[in-house]
Order: C-alpha cells, then sequence, then structure tokens
C-alpha cells in the first residue's frame, strides 16, 4: 500500500509568557517578561497508508490537536519532517490543500445567518469544482446525512446535529484524500454520533480516503478505527489495533456471572475484584491466566444461570493507562 502520511521525529514547541497574579505582577511583566517553552508534541514518528481508518488518541493537551494541525499545515514544526500526499504542508501548496480537509467539532465554517447550501457554493468556488461535479458530491452526500431539506434553512435554526452534517459536507465538496477529524461527534446525541461514524465509514470506502480522527468518545474510535495511535504528554505510548493494546496493557478479563439468587460481594471477592454487583448480576475483574480456574470455581460455588467471559473495555483500558483522563462512554 501507498503511504499517504509520513511523520519523522515530528517536534512542537510552544514559547508562552509567565506573568505573577494582580497589579503587581501586571506592572513587571512590563518592564520584564519570563518566559517558558512548551513541548507540545516530542518527536513523533509514525506512517499512515491510504485508506487507512486510524484513530489518534490521548488526554487532554496531549498533542493531538497539535499533531493535527502541523499536518494540515496550519502549525510550522519546530523540528523534524511531514510529508502529507507527498507534499510538505507547510509549504500550503494549492494542490496539497485540494486534496485535504480538517474538521473541528469545535470550530464553524457555516455562516450563522444563511443557509448551508451557501457556504457549499462557496466552497465550490474556493476549491474550483465544477458543477457537474459539485451536483454529484452534494447529493451523494446529503442523501447519505439526511440534509436534503435542512440546508436549505439558516444555520442558527438548525439543531446540533444538522450543523454538524453539514459541516461534514462543506468540508467534503471537493472530495479529500485526506481527512482530519477533530472531536467531530462532540455535542452530539447517541444517534446522532451513530449516524455520524456510519457516514465517515461510508466515506471512507466510497472514495477510498484516508482518515485520522482524534475523539475522547472511545465508541468513535472502536467501530470506526482497526489501528490506534495513543499519545501522552506529546510522547507516540502506543500504535497498533486496539485487541493489541487490551492484550498489551490489560492484563485481566472480565466475568460477568447471572445469578438464580442473590449473591453478597463480599463472597465473590475471592474470585476476583468485584467492579459491580446487585446481588443477581455480577462484574469481576480476574487475572487473565487465572480465568479458567476462576471460571470454575463460580460454577461450582454459586447458582449461575449464565456466564460471560470478555476482554476489557477500551474506555477502561485507556483510563487505565493514563489516570485520570476524561472519556466519554
Amino acid at each position: 500500500m501507498k503511504k499517504v502520511i509520513e511523520l519523522k521525529k515530528l517536534s512542537k514547541n510552544f514559547r508562552i509568557h509567565k506573568r505573577e497574579q494582580g497589579l503587581i505582577g501586571s506592572v513587571k511583566a512590563l518592564f520584564k517578561r519570563e518566559y517558558k517553552t512548551i513541548e507540545a508534541v516530542k518527536k513523533v514518528s509514525f506512517d499512515i497508508e491510504e485508506g487507512e481508518l486510524v484513530g489518534f488518541i490521548g488526554p487532554n493537551g496531549a498533542g493531538k490537536t497539535t499533531t493535527l494541525k502541523m499536518l494540515s499545515g496550519l502549525l510550522y514544526p519546530s523540528s523534524g519532517n511531514c510529508q502529507v500526499l507527498g507534499f510538505r504542508p507547510v509549504e500550503r501548496k494549492y494542490e496539497f490543500l485540494k486534496q485535504i480537509s480538517l474538521v473541528m467539532g469545535q470550530k464553524n465554517q457555516l455562516w450563522w445567518d444563511l443557509p448551508a447550501i451557501e457556504t457549499f457554493v462557496l466552497n465550490k468556488e474556493i476549491y474550483e469544482v465544477s458543477d457537474e461535479d459539485y451536483k454529484e458530491i452534494l447529493n451523494e452526500l446529503a442523501e447519505m446525512l439526511d440534509v436534503k431539506e435542512v440546508m436549505h434553512q439558516q444555520v442558527r435554526k438548525m439543531s446540533l446535529g444538522q450543523r454538524m452534517k453539514c459541516e461534514l459536507i462543506a468540508s467534503l465538496i471537493h472530495k479529500p484524500k485526506v481527512l482530519f477529524l477533530d472531536e467531530p461527534t462532540i455535542g452530539l446525541d447517541v444517534v446522532m454520533q451513530k449516524k455520524v461514524r456510519e457516514f465517515i465509514l461510508e466515506y471512507n470506502r466510497k472514495y477510498k480516503a484516508t482518515v485520522i480522527l482524534t475523539s475522547h468518545y472511545m465508541d468513535d474510535v472502536k467501530e470506526i478505527c482497526k489501528r490506534i495511535i495513543i499519545i501522552d504528554k506529546g510522547v507516540i505510548v502506543f500504535d497498533g489495533s486496539i485487541e493489541k493494546l487490551i492484550k498489551k496493557y490489560a492484563n485481566y478479563k472480565v466475568l460477568i456471572p447471572i445469578f438464580n439468587g442473590k449473591v453478597d460481594s463480599e463472597r465473590l471477592t475471592k474470585i476476583g475484584e468485584v467492579i459491580e454487583n446487585n446481588g443477581i448480576r455480577a462484574v469481576i475483574k480476574v487475572g487473565r491466566k487465572e480465568v479458567p480456574k476462576k471460571a470454575s470455581e463460580l460454577l461450582h460455588e454459586f447458582d449461575v444461570d449464565d456466564l460471560d467471559i470478555n476482554e476489557p473495555r477500551l474506555e477502561d483500558v485507556v483510563r487505565e493507562m493514563f489516570g485520570k483522563v476524561t472519556i466519554r462512554e
């Protein structure tokens, strides 16, 4: 497969001004300023092939958005190199910009008081999309996202989900080969999140687009991405499949018994760590090597109606990796 994105020891530092609190601090800053350097991204290296769907995750402030901004050419790296579609993003060549798109869930490009269709037409002209191609892609995207009616009304009268769908269309009018999606489902309800995920998968399948997705919603990552890259404090700490991550960082499995009668949590502690128990259904953490033995004990010593043995959830593994990380379920 052809490499579409290549990063080699990519770093980004920010020089920020330190100031003391209060009026005295403000006066001192007029005459003498102190600065400190923040290393947002530290020698990050990875490659992504054509058509890959990659989850790029990590805690807040880990360097995810900074990396995406360097890949899209919005930020200049402090050191290292990166190439996207054979271009150096910082050069911002028109041929490069016509083939990428950056969608940020917390940033709007639609005009608030105008119908979304006006933004679509503007982007058509900016990206020099022919009338024929524009009509074809707009009809396809509008049908896939079910917004044919609402795209003709003022953006401020749309729901959040409708606006997010139209934001996606505005970013895809030129059929980009590379998508950088930064929290595309933020603020959406679970039904709308699922629809956006299905759309991303369909777009990837139809146009063979390469997608990098950042999200704090682990369902986004699980349902869209086969590969995940985890960054923490500007450093890549994992790159591989979800299955590989779970096996590497979770040395346990989860037993979920359903009992025919109520069982106290205290009795279950000899099986493993009791995570949940409502008396009838329990969730118990057990070391991987002990699963056969503990499952046998559970079935032998308790009146069990049903028993499931599961891998840990992705959000639980990531939460344990980073400690107190905000993972939305």
